[in-house]
């Protein structure tokens, strides 16, 4: 279960930080609308990303920590 929890939140802190990276560069080249999508919206979205992976880093952490005794 810990290794299951480091890699959701290792790929999914990745693809928020390349989400939210993809809405600034949007952003910034004057885009409102990305696939479909609010720039904002996609921002928000990476922001979540990254913040699911840092409560699956952190349950594996606690884990861990739990395990040892």
């Amino acid at each position: 279960m810990q290794e299951l929890l480091v890699w959701v939140g290792r790929l999914a802190g990745v693809a928020g930080v390349a989400l939210c990276a993809v809405a600034v560069v949007a952003r910034l080249v004057g885009a409102y609308w990305l696939g479909g999508f609010q720039v904002g919206t996609l921002l928000q979205i990476g922001v979540a990303g990254m913040v699911l992976g840092c409560l699956c880093l952190l349950a594996a952490l606690t884990e861990r920590s739990r395990a040892r005794p």
